[in-house]
């Protein structure tokens, strides 16, 4: 693997790990056994590498948000959700220090902005085709409440996760908040679809 390729690799680790603001390139380039003057010749600051990785979570969190114009079951929302939570996983550090990334990097805020709007109209999609087979019961306002609720779990769960377990190094429970938004949705499905989606949720928390 290429040096550069190892660096981004290894910062993300980092990342996650520790937060982006508690690592340095010093400490990056520690971690690779190289030297600083090696690190800058491919990268020459943190941002150029906080840039890179935000690029590749811009393209796959976009890619998965690109929901298709066909009919969505109860089944393909869970799946939905399990992609993007797990991308969140992958890169958790933009979650976990959300604001303050934001507040430190106007390029990656403004590029964050645009993503948190395709999230929700995603969901929108998602829960309007589920509504069009009146699998979902809901009006025009609850249908864009819950969209927006939807939306904000999934961001802010990873926070919400690490304060109640205490540690910042905490793995953070994919299971738990999927199905955290799952309930989101669950007063505003059928009789028959409900209990099914309380016997997935049973089973996948299992």
């Amino acid at each position: 693997m290429k040096t550069k390729e190892r660096i981004v690799l290894v910062s993300l680790e980092l990342f996650n790990r520790y937060g982006e603001p508690n690592v340095t390139t010093l400490q990056i380039a520690d971690e690779l056994d190289i030297s600083p003057g090696n690190l800058y010749y491919h990268y020459k600051n943190k941002t150029e590498i906080l840039n890179e990785l935000f690029n590749r979570y811009e393209g796959q969190i976009m890619h998965l948000l690109d929901v298709p114009d066909i009919e969505i079951s109860l089944e393909d929302h869970w799946l939905f959700l399990h992609l993007i939570f797990e991308c969140i996983s992958e890169y958790q550090f933009l979650y976990k220090d959300l604001v303050n990334i934001l507040q430190r990097y106007e390029k990656i805020r403004t590029k964050f902005k645009k993503i948190l709007q395709k999230k929700i109209e995603a969901s929108h999609k998602i829960c309007s085709s589920l509504r069009s087979q009146s699998i979902l019961i809901a009006t025009d306002d609850e249908l864009d409440s819950l969209c927006q609720n939807i939306v904000l779990t999934a961001t802010y769960w990873s926070s919400f996760d690490i304060i109640r377990n205490g540690s910042g190094e905490h793995q953070i429970d994919l299971a738990r908040g999927i199905h955290q938004v799952m309930s989101l949705v669950a007063p505003f499905l059928r009789e028959e679809e409900r209990q099914d989606l309380l016997t997935m949720s049973r089973e996948y928390l299992s």
